[in-house]
């Protein structure tokens, strides 16, 4: 027998995994987001699969950069909520879809065990294509292959149960940032003071762009008025894959 997928997001979850690129992609995306979801009680964690050593706009030396970046994200987390932040350590710029980053995020979600899982789509946004970096296309097909199959399936990468005593689990919701096909639009109005908080915290990032607020703003709003919200108001839009 089979049952029908639900067509809404569920409007509370315990847990939620975030799986991104780099430093700074949630909360460019999804901190406004984040932050309604740990004001309602949910515990969010963050998988952030590189240190973002490839980044910045100055001269730091890139053995500093990934350190710095490091705790300029656990920094932007604080100011929504988020007190787990978690690093995989892979090159920043050079992701590919490997059977050890599959694994390596299927370790994150069973030990997490979220029912909600955030990450980048796998599609490219022939409209946005800024927002289509190979590193983070990269991360939105690996984060879906360890939802689906390998992290519910006992007999994927045996050895996370055998040596680390890590069970399957079922994530029931993926919820894709920057995708071509959104679905799903989140008011962020209200807790927009935090999301510009924490992307004010990605000092190497963003502190030549005195004009951070308007920019970003400008796009949520946006954002708002293409799914129907009121004018002045700001969203952050996903599209919601159903996976249970």
């Amino acid at each position: 027998m089979t049952f029908p997928l639900p067509s809404r997001p569920a409007p509370y979850v315990e847990r939620v995994l975030c799986v991104l690129a780099h430093p700074d992609d949630v909360d460019f995306g999804s901190a406004g987001t984040v932050a309604t979801w740990t004001a309602a009680g949910t515990e969010v964690t963050y998988c952030i699969v590189t240190d973002g050593d490839a980044g910045g706009f100055d001269e730091t030396p890139r053995d500093q950069m990934g350190p710095l970046r490091q705790a300029e994200q656990r920094a932007a987390a604080a100011a929504v909520g988020v007190t787990d932040v978690r690093f995989l350590g892979y090159p920043d710029g050079r992701l590919e879809p490997t059977l050890g980053l599959r694994r390596d995020i299927s370790r994150v979600i069973r030990q997490v065990r979220p029912q909600r899982v955030l990450t980048s789509s796998p599609e490219r946004f022939w409209e946005r294509i800024g927002a289509s970096h190979p590193d983070h296309m990269t991360v939105g097909e690996s984060t879906l292959r360890a939802v689906y199959p390998d992290a519910r399936n006992p007999f994927a990468f045996p050895e996370l149960l055998a040596a680390e005593g890590l069970d399957a689990w079922t994530v029931d919701e993926v919820w894709l940032g920057a995708s071509p096909r959104a679905d799903h639009a989140v008011d962020v109005t209200d807790v927009a003071d935090r999301k510009f908080a924490a992307l004010r915290a990605h000092v190497t990032q963003v502190g030549h762009r005195a004009d951070l607020e308007e920019f970003v703003g400008g796009w949520m709003r946006q954002t708002a008025r293409t799914h129907g919200l009121a004018d002045g108001r700001m969203a952050e839009a996903f599209h919601v894959v159903f996976t249970a």
